[in-house]
């Protein structure tokens, strides 16, 4: 049986990050989210579960942070 490698996660970038350069990625991980430097993405990822990341969204939303 042919070896084959595990999909790659399909990382985005917010429509909101305008040109700055100044932006993070995410993508769906399966039961995480990953987060990494857009300007740097082989410096590592920052796996969260699904639920820290709708909770940091929703206070980003309200202009908590």
């Amino acid at each position: 049986m042919p070896h084959t490698q595990p999909s790659q996660p399909a990382w985005r970038t917010s429509s909101h990050s305008g040109q700055s350069g100044q932006c993070v990625e995410v993508a769906d991980l399966g039961q995480r989210v990953g987060v990494r430097d857009s300007k740097n993405p082989a410096a590592g990822v920052l796996a969260v579960s699904r639920e820290g990341f709708a909770a940091l969204a929703d206070r980003i939303r309200a202009g908590d942070l």
